[in-house]
């Protein structure tokens, strides 16, 4: 499509163009400098050059060419909204935008000044017409992970088509049970605004599409153990992130070919970073679109960053669906749990989350973890003190750093990091 259709396109879609046109602007000089100006990257990180640049563009035009054909857009915020549910009914899943500093001072009309980054972004997003995924949406979903969130939905509920999934905050039998009949709840929501049924069939393939999605990004994970480090932390990030926004298919198919490259790689013993080049794991809060400042700052410090325990990582990746399930029934008991798995702060007591952050960080054989948690995120702060003295105890250093979207902060991040490398070193 040419820009003309694009801009055309967004008018339809009622996003304020000046203002869209200033924010591309600005993420294209912000990706240019934090990712193009790598050495060393792999061929098969073309594809997702290519998705980033276009991720305001040809996807958006997917998803209207979808509408067109009468295809449901949903629209999430967490990985606690099961995929496979939407794809079973026909629709297309999507991650709306929540990782910059957009609309600020209208986000904050609708929720106090000491709410997270994460949530005043997408809130500012679709108050400031920047965000044409959530313009597109037929329905929004969220999800109750954390007090904040919950209040903001009814707010944003007034803006935009909400629903919201109740997630228990234990793992005990009634808690299950309890996210068993949200999962039918939100089956029956998504049936009724598809006209269409979910079907054994269906969520068969559906579960089975989602679980090849998740295969190779953990076979990208696992490569990341080579030493010296095949990949940037930042490529992979990038990688995570378009998982949520790209055509699930089109995405694995182009994930497996990039790690075939990296395979060739590793077995030619090269890297992107020298063999003694600090190994640094990233753990906490998600990073969405176009949140790169912390990873930018820890890889051109020196550092390379070899895994990320958040929900744009391993948290979202690390278990499959079971697939031997032949009736319908079966196959939603195993996607409830599947996703009673993930090990959310927003959990109490979440004593699993200690041991994949101590066993992670023994695979991926890092030097150090790096405790990341947006400003006013009470539940990944109150968990960081726990993960930081399981960490200690087995030997690894760690730090905590609290940040937001802004670009204010940055030199006392770097002099943070460099600070905590000069440690492990």
């Amino acid at each position: 499509m040419t820009q003309e259709a694009y801009r055309e396109m967004w008018e339809n879609l009622n996003l304020d163009i000046a203002a869209h046109d200033g924010l591309l602007g600005v993420l294209g000089k912000f990706y240019g400098d934090i990712y193009m100006s790598q050495k060393g990257r792999l061929q098969g990180m073309e594809y997702l050059d290519f998705v980033l640049s276009e991720v305001h563009g040809l996807r958006i035009k997917e998803l209207q060419d979808a509408k067109a054909q009468g295809r449901k857009i949903i629209g999430t915020f967490c990985v606690f909204v099961p995929e496979e549910l939407a794809l079973a009914v026909d629709a297309v899943q999507v991650g709306l935008c929540a990782g910059a500093d957009a609309g600020k001072e209208a986000a904050e009309t609708l929720v106090p000044r000491n709410t997270c980054a994460l949530i005043k972004s997408f809130i500012g997003f679709k108050l400031a017409r920047l965000c044409p995924y959530t313009e597109s949406c037929d329905l929004i979903v969220g999800e109750t992970t954390c007090d904040g969130k919950k209040k903001a939905y009814e707010a944003f509920s007034e803006h935009a088509p909400m629903y919201v999934m109740e997630v228990p905050q234990t793992k005990t039998e009634s808690a299950r049970a309890l996210w068993k009949a949200e999962v039918l709840r939100y089956m029956a929501r998504l049936e009724e605004l598809t006209g269409r049924k979910v079907t054994a069939e269906k969520l068969a393939e559906a579960i089975k599409t989602v679980n090849a999605r998740r295969r190779a990004l953990q076979r990208l994970n696992r490569l990341r153990a080579a030493v010296p480090a095949p990949i940037s932390g930042r490529d992979v990030l990038l990688i995570n992130q378009v998982s949520f926004y790209d055509d699930p298919i089109r995405f694995t198919a182009s994930i497996n070919t990039l790690c075939d490259q990296l395979e060739e790689r590793i077995t030619a013993g090269e890297g992107v970073a020298p063999k003694d080049a600090p190994r640094v794991m990233l753990s906490g809060c998600p990073m969405a679109v176009p949140n790169w400042k912390l990873p930018y700052v820890i890889e051109s410090s020196g550092a390379v960053i070899v895994g990320e325990e958040s929900c744009i990582g391993t948290r979202n990746t690390r278990d499959l669906t079971d697939e031997s399930g032949q009736t319908l029934e079966e196959m939603i008991d195993a996607l409830c749990e599947r996703y009673m798995k993930i090990d959310c702060a927003c959990f109490t007591p979440n004593a699993e989350r200690l041991d994949n952050v101590e066993t992670m960080a023994k695979d991926l054989k890092v030097d150090g973890v790096i405790q990341y948690a947006l400003m006013f995120c009470q539940p990944y702060a109150h968990e960081g003190i726990k993960v930081e003295k399981r960490l200690t105890a087995g030997g690894v250093p760690s730090m905590s750093l609290e940040t937001d979207y802004s670009m204010e902060d940055i030199e006392q991040l770097k002099t943070r990091v460099e600070a905590f490398l000069e440690t492990v070193k």
